[in-house]
């Protein structure tokens, strides 16, 4: 039988009924809402719990393998880096394998509980910040050149744990071992010190606040830039646009900036001197980096600087872009070579 809407409240013959009607109706419908919020908040809930176990089993796992994996990090970097001992003329005694392998395994230890914990990566960087800048301290106290077999180290050893993550958890992993590289590879705890020594409303101190949220965003567009000039380029472990190559080249870029902020903040270029140039001498033609990348780089860092300062502001970073742009020029190193 058809039921005529237009005859429904024939059913109802007192208008106090079709008031009541009305309000159990909505209250149905709150009901009814209330009860599907509650199963979304029990999926949800159900969803967090399993990550969590998901995340503690796999930290369980990967911690089994991290003695094995330093050790192999460390032949890694070696194999990569031990010319350039002699080539530097590094003293071997400033380079403790076994020391290295033990601050690897401790760090990333740490880093492993904090994903299991569910810790947000920002407050692990908070955490670890001190005793990666003391690790980092310690080892190019007497040569800082030793840098760049630390952060290979490191490096390699965060590779070698996602490697054998399940790929649903990689994201989320690789961003607490990106605060490992970034400490160990940028002057922070440096550019804090120097920040500390200005007053507060000391322009160059402005300057470089300025730019520093921009960090990422900046490097990221650097990079992008980059892989549409070079398209076909490939470099040691693969192309430019390969996941792990892309994430390695804009951390290189947030490094140049990091080290041009330590230069304004110090008001001098000695951290490009000692400890950019060297590294990037030592690490780059092992990686099959050519210098004309690294020019262009340095060109489009210019550019952004230039972009998003006012001219006034600008000027404190003149004097290190030259020098820095002059370091890695074609009359230092001509396009023809690594």
């Amino acid at each position: 039988m058809l039921i005529n809407l237009q005859n429904i409240a024939s059913f109802s013959e007192k208008p106090e009924e079709l008031v009541e009607a009305g309000a159990n109706q909505k209250f149905s419908e709150a009901w009814a809402k209330k009860y599907l919020r509650k199963l979304a908040e029990q999926d949800d809930l159900t969803e967090a719990l399993n990550h969590s176990e998901m995340a503690t089993e796999i930290a369980k796992t990967l911690m089994q393998t991290l003695r094995t994996i330093s050790l192999q990090a460390w032949a890694r970097t070696e194999a990569l880096l031990s010319q350039e001992v002699i080539r530097h003329q590094i003293d071997p005694q400033f380079i403790d394998p076994w020391a290295v392998t033990k601050d690897a395994h401790q760090i990333y230890q740490t880093a492993l509980s904090a994903y299991a914990q569910q810790i947000p990566p920002s407050k692990f960087s908070t955490w670890i910040a001190s005793d990666l800048g003391h690790i980092r301290q310690k080892y190019i106290a007497d040569d800082p050149r030793v840098i760049g077999f630390i952060s290979m180290q490191f490096h390699y050893s965060g590779q070698m744990l996602l490697n054998l993550t399940p790929p649903s958890q990689q994201p989320l992993l690789s961003a607490y071992f990106k605060v490992i590289d970034d400490h160990l590879y940028m002057p922070l705890q440096r550019a804090y010190h120097a920040a500390g020594e200005h007053a507060y409303n000391s322009p160059p101190l402005k300057a470089v606040q300025q730019l520093l949220p921009l960090c990422t965003e900046i490097a990221t567009k650097i990079v992008e830039r980059v892989m549409e000039l070079y398209p076909s380029y490939q470099c040691h472990t693969g192309r430019l646009s390969d996941i792990n190559i892309k994430i390695s080249s804009v951390r290189d870029t947030e490094m140049f900036q990091v080290y041009l902020w330590v230069c304004v903040l110090e008001n001098n270029i000695s951290a490009i001197q000692q400890e950019l140039f060297p590294l990037c001498v030592m690490l780059y033609p092992r990686l099959k980096v050519r210098w004309e990348l690294v020019r262009q780089l340095i060109h489009l860092l210019g550019t952004e600087i230039r972009s998003r300062l006012e001219p006034q502001q600008a000027a404190y970073f003149v004097p290190y872009y030259e020098s820095l742009w002059g370091m890695f020029s074609p009359q230092v190193f001509p396009d023809s070579e690594l």
